[in-house]
């Protein structure tokens, strides 16, 4: 047998072992509403092909890909325990077993360490929670994405209505079809059909009520059914607490934007303040995609290294606010053609810092430069640290926070020399460290962030709405602190 023919049976065992693992995660997820996890990343709805890329991103642990012949053994350990609802890392649960000198049994060590979500400790299921979304645009259909993807447990997020105004004939059916296919995130992930007779979707199961309506006050949403459910608000036309108290309506117990908030509605970046959200607070805000791509790795550099002032350039894809061709626009350039010119604008990022991190005393300043790309930005952040530093330790401190601190699901870390922007469509970190392109020299160091300003600020949105809902489950192993 050649090498070659070595290669092609090892990986057809790694997909026959991959294939195994898919009805055992469904199951878990089903019926003891637990998501199993690979270093943060969900194995819940994936495909063979997709399980043994994840496993792959192990390299950047220890060198070495991680097998499905190591993390099998665990997920079937897993099997055996009477779980409560929780998110169990299976590709921790292999590294950390590697480090254990004790000799214990792979079902022994699993269920010492994901004891946290059995017997006395395990958290009872919760009743599904309600959702709206007010509007229906780019990250209002990824939200639904998101949301659909997720209620496989029925448990969770529930997604029950969107809210629109009326838009003529066939209204509805041209919604549904901007929710089915898109031209930067592909095709919906199942099935998707119409009731137009009832204005309701059903997408996976789910059935979605399309309300319309110009105004928040004309909606009763205890009319269609819908109790003490979360409305997301995703058109940004009120911003602060007086224009998104609006929506407080029957049905509806808390609110949260997708935009940045103004005057006391709090701004949260999940990962780093959603556990300041108060459990009476009603209104909040997830602040902007590019908030949520800074504020992370910022947190992280100045826990570590201290941070006196930065600046932040964002190179921004052009979005729904400007023109395809020259018009008039309310603000100076952004009424200039998108698809054909940069576009320096302002961001609010910078200013929105001090809300989500009010410790940080650092000047933090901030623009950006819209460019002719549909997805995907960069942010470069230029700081000066406390304290001086090196190319090396900066890059192994970021790369060990992506990949084992409480931040991981926040940040991410890659070291292709060749990536682009398109590679990162579909990321659902809020942003991605590129080592490549990390510049340090002594007290300043310049990080470039990747993020998608659309896919990975949703994920974001959803995280936070999971949090205030209470359906955020405990990871185990825990990540460290």
């Amino acid at each position: 047998m050649t090498v070659n023919d070595d290669s092609f049976t090892n990986w057809k065992n790694r997909e026959e072992i991959a294939e195994s693992m898919i009805p055992l995660i469904g199951k878990l997820h089903r019926e003891q509403d637990v998501t199993v996890l690979l270093h943060s990343r969900s194995l819940v709805n994936k495909s063979v092909v997709s399980i043994l890329k994840t496993h792959r991103f192990a390299r950047q642990i220890d060198g070495a890909e991680l097998s499905v012949t190591e993390t099998m053994p665990f997920l079937r350990a897993l099997t055996t325990l009477d779980l409560g609802p929780s998110q169990i890392d299976i590709g921790m649960l292999a590294a950390t077993y590697k480090a254990d000198d004790r000799g214990l049994s792979v079902e022994a060590f699993t269920a010492e360490e994901v004891a946290g979500a059995t017997g006395a400790n395990k958290i009872d299921r919760r009743e599904p929670r309600d959702v709206v979304l007010y509007g229906f645009g780019r990250i209002g259909r990824l939200v639904a994405r998101l949301l659909i993807e997720k209620a496989g447990s029925g448990n969770g997020l529930r997604l029950r209505a969107i809210v629109v105004r009326g838009a003529g004939g066939e209204d509805i059916v041209k919604r549904a079809s901007l929710l089915r296919r898109d031209s930067i995130h592909g095709q919906f992930q199942g099935t998707i059909t119409v009731d137009e007779e009832n204005s309701t979707i059903l997408a996976n199961g789910n059935e979605i009520k399309v309300i319309y309506a110009d105004d928040p006050s004309a909606v009763d949403y205890t009319e269609y059914g819908i109790r003490n459910a979360i409305l997301i608000d995703n058109t940004g036309k009120w911003r602060d607490r007086e224009g998104l108290s609006k929506h407080l309506r029957p049905g509806i117990e808390k609110v949260v934007l997708t935009a940045p908030g103004k005057g006391d509605v709090p701004n949260i970046v999940h990962g780093v303040n959603h556990d300041t959200v108060k459990p009476d607070e009603q209104i909040l805000s997830c602040a902007s995609c590019t908030t949520n791509a800074i504020v992370p790795p910022l947190k992280a550099m100045a826990d570590e290294y201290g941070v006196l002032r930065g600046h932040v350039e964002t190179v921004h894809s052009f979005t729904n606010d400007q023109n395809l061709l020259d018009n008039y626009h309310k603000s100076e350039r952004r009424g200039r053609s998108a698809p054909l010119n940069m576009v320096i604008t302002e961001t609010g990022a910078a200013s929105a810092v001090a809300k989500a991190l009010p410790d940080l005393k650092a000047r933090i300043t901030g623009s950006s430069i819209r460019v002719p790309v549909p997805d995907v930005s960069i942010a470069i952040l230029n700081l000066q640290l406390a304290r001086e530093a090196s190319r090396e330790e900066v890059l192994d401190y970021l790369r060990e926070v992506s990949l084992t601190s409480p931040l991981k699901r926040q940040i991410d870390f890659i070291t292709a020399p060749d990536a682009v922007s398109s590679d990162f469509i579909g990321s659902r970190h809020a942003s991605i460290v590129d080592a490549g392109a990390l510049k340090v020299e002594g007290d300043n160091a310049i990080l470039y962030l990747w993020y998608d300003n659309e896919f990975g600020y949703s994920c974001q949105v959803v995280r936070v709405v999971q949090y205030v809902s209470g359906v955020e489950y405990p990871t185990f192993p825990s990540p460290a602190v």
